[in-house]
């Protein structure tokens, strides 16, 4: 069962190689390693990483970041011959590796256009996976919060993200199963996928609910928090 589980942002401004030596947005990567760090204490026997990708696939274990999918001119030097790792689950995996986590994991994609039930019942195999399950969630919020987001400004995105982040502080993910797949393509939230695994695999309330970071710089929306599992 879940041990407790992350909820992180797939940001592009959380790989250093790709913001320069300056950090952007500090304090969102202050938030994500705070929650990883909290899921690494929580003691679990593997952690699961889930991230969005084009298929629902599970990544070898020791697959790393590659930032040239954002950057072409950075190249491909030291990442593994073959298909390119999905991003969320690369940034997922250099999250695990920044906090020092040396025991087993899983990077598992989750199709982007993957119906809900399933990813509910691949939420539930997640959390079979050993008696105390580190979880991951590496999921954006919507993309068009504001003029200069990259899908432009939607009216329906802020009451959208609203109702992921009220579900999530509440500990109550029910209505993260619930989420309009329609309406999450229209407001460019890549997250809807991965957040409904998390639902499938904390099907009751969380006992204890930390949310670390909720903000939309750059018109995207960013979610942080930390959940306790049942265990």
């Amino acid at each position: 069962m879940i041990a407790s589980a992350a909820i992180c942002p797939a940001a592009p401004l959380l790989a250093r190689e790709l913001t320069g030596l300056d950090p952007v947005v500090p304090e969102l990567r202050e938030a994500c390693a705070a929650a990883m760090a909290r899921v690494v204490r929580s003691r679990p026997e593997v952690i699961a990483v889930v991230g969005p990708g084009p298929h629902t696939a599970i990544w070898p274990a020791d697959g790393a970041l590659d930032p040239a999918g954002f950057a072409p001119a950075l190249g491909s030097a030291g990442t593994p011959a073959g298909p390119r790792m999905p991003f969320p689950l690369g940034l997922g995996a250099r999250l695990l590796d920044e906090d020092g986590y040396q025991g087993p994991r899983v990077l598992q994609a989750v199709g982007i256009n993957e119906q809900p039930g399933d990813c509910l019942r691949l939420g539930a195999r997640v959390g079979r996976l050993a008696n105390r399950v580190g979880l991951l969630v590496m999921a954006d919020g919507s993309a068009r919060r504001s003029l200069r987001a990259p899908g432009y400004l939607d009216p329906r995105a802020a009451a959208f993200d609203a109702a992921i982040e009220q579900a999530v502080r509440g500990g109550d993910l029910g209505p993260l199963r619930a989420v309009d797949a329609a309406l999450a393509r229209d407001v460019l939230a890549a997250g809807r996928p991965a957040w409904q695994v998390l639902a499938g695999a904390l099907p009751g309330r969380a006992p204890a609910v930390e949310v670390l970071y909720a903000d939309d710089p750059f018109g995207v929306f960013y979610l942080v928090a930390w959940l306790a599992g049942p265990a």
